[in-house]
């Protein structure tokens, strides 16, 4: 028996330093993982599924839905969002405006790079790697649907992907993530399912414009120094604080406008109506913008507008659904 105890120990005191080993693997695989999803802005992914949904609960209303467009649509979205995402922050850190940027949960970027977690390089080859998956699941809508979508597919390509070292730099860079994460997004989704694009898709993108406008929007105030330094043309510099505050406000109540215009003329059904509550959540963020734009924006402003975004383009695709049920 104290020979077997002994051999027990000795086989596992030889085990230790291979556990201990495969224990820092797994750490260092997890803190990777991490730091790609850094990059990524992992969090802020979830605006690219409410946008699939609103888009495919639109077309479902109109009389098309398929799943399998729906799952290829999200994918493709998704993989663009990460390729503006990775390449906006080695953009940053090229230009040096993520060495300066005053962070907050919303805004300056993840910190990923600045702190040395991962290279400059690895975040170039991250995004133009998820813009060809993208660009992949373009393809298959092509050959699937039709080559007609073309001209839809590159605009909002080009939306995304030029934002960082274009659109951002002549002024127009709120209006083509307005585009490209927003309006397009919707419209893409209802017309792969089977090439047509209903009124119910069209008047549920127009809040998607100003939602996602918005989002860039407010999200450059706390930047502003660090943008300024860098290059950016954005509306915050170009027209000054409080102008911009004023098309913020201008926007974000546009989207309840729209939409009960919308239904008011039959562009959506009334259920939709339910999709005006969550600009409630306005009231921070436009307290702000109309008051003390010269100061800084208050983070839980900032939090109000990303959960108003969201909330309302999951409330526009859920009671599209449920519309659509109670009318058939």
């Amino acid at each position: 028996m104290l020979t077997f105890l002994i051999v027990a120990q000795g086989r596992y005191n030889l085990l230790v330093p291979v556990l201990e080993y495969l224990s820092s693997l797994k750490e260092e695989a997890m803190a990777s993982l991490q730091h790609l999803l850094g990059v990524t802005r992992a969090p802020f992914l979830v605006l690219s599924v409410t946008l699939v949904a609103a888009g495919a609960a639109a077309s479902a209303y109109d009389g098309s839905f398929r799943w399998s467009a729906t799952i290829i649509a999200l994918v493709g979205l998704v993989a663009l969002h990460i390729a503006v995402n990775a390449l906006n922050e080695a953009s940053d850190m090229r230009t040096g405006i993520d060495l300066h940027t005053e962070r907050t949960p919303f805004s300056g970027g993840s910190g990923t790079l600045p702190a040395g977690h991962l290279s400059e390089r690895t975040a170039w080859t991250v995004g133009y790697g998820a813009a060809a998956i993208g660009a992949a699941c373009g393809v298959w809508f092509l050959i699937d649907v039709g080559w007609f979508l073309l001209p839809l597919f590159l605009t909002g390509a080009v939306c995304v992907l030029a934002y960082t070292d274009l659109f951002a730099r002549i002024g127009i860079g709120e209006i083509a993530a307005g585009l490209g994460l927003g309006a397009l997004a919707v419209v893409g989704t209802a017309m792969v399912q089977d090439g047509t694009l209903g009124q119910v898709a069209i008047a549920a993108s127009v809040p998607a414009f100003f939602m996602t406008f918005n989002l860039l929007l407010l999200n450059e105030f706390p930047d502003e120094g660090a943008d300024r330094e860098g290059g950016r043309r954005n509306l915050v510099i170009l027209l000054g604080r409080k102008t911009a505050a004023l098309i913020y406000s201008l926007a974000a109540l546009s989207v309840p406008l729209v939409i009960v215009a919308a239904v008011l003329f039959d562009g959506l059904p009334w259920l939709c109506l339910f999709a005006v509550f969550p600009s409630l959540l306005l009231a921070r963020p436009l307290r702000w913008a109309l008051s003390k734009p010269e100061e800084a924006v208050p983070v839980p402003a900032l939090a109000s507008n990303v959960v108003w975004i969201l909330s309302t383009n999951t409330a526009l695709a859920l009671t599209l659904i449920a519309a659509l049920l109670i009318e058939d």
